[in-house]
């Protein structure tokens, strides 16, 4: 009888720690598909969570990077190709909102940028790519970074991008590898 009581303590104890860990590991989880929160040129926010359930392409770079401009016209390719699909696309502008940084760009002149470069898509700002930077692992810049549906990072970002290469074709690989 004793030792029936025994094992049976330990049982409780087992399920016990697997109640925990099964906890955890779900805090883990939702932890990595945490709210990603940008704000908009018209002064509004964007939370990235929102779009969950459709693969969201992030066009991360700046208005004063050169390659951006390629950017722009890759995510206004894709954009198109992608119409009517539950795909999002996004720039994100890592040019600085302190007016006293080398990199700074007031709204005015982000807009400027996108008209310039016919860009289609909606803008975001993540003052100084801090938040992108951290996010998603950016290691250059500019970079792409594709979320799943499921709100996770579909592969490593892109980043380093030659000015030759046709960036579309590698995004359209990934994007229709998760559609």
């Amino acid at each position: 009888m004793e030792r029936a009581n025994r094992v049976s303590k330990n049982m409780n104890k087992i399920k016990t720690i697997f109640a925990v860990f099964g906890l955890l590991a779900g805090f883990a989880l939702s932890a990595s598909a945490q709210t990603v929160t940008f704000t908009s040129l018209d002064g509004g926010k964007v939370d990235l969570a929102s779009d969950k359930g459709k693969v969201i392409v992030l066009a991360i770079g700046a208005s004063w990077l050169p390659l951006s401009k390629n950017q722009a016209v890759a995510v206004n390719k894709l954009s198109k190709k992608y119409t009517g699909r539950d795909v999002v696309f996004y720039f994100i502008a890592t040019d600085s909102t302190a007016a006293k940084s080398k990199n700074y760009a007031s709204d005015d002149e982000i807009r400027k940028f996108a008209q310039t470069n016919k860009l289609t898509v909606s803008i975001l700002r993540d003052s100084d790519g801090l938040l992108s930077i951290k996010q998603y692992k950016i290691d250059q810049m500019p970079a792409f970074i594709i979320i799943g549906r499921d709100g996770k990072v579909a592969g490593a970002p892109f980043g380093g991008i030659d000015p030759d290469t046709d960036i579309s074709t590698l995004l359209s690989k990934r994007i229709d590898g998760i559609l």
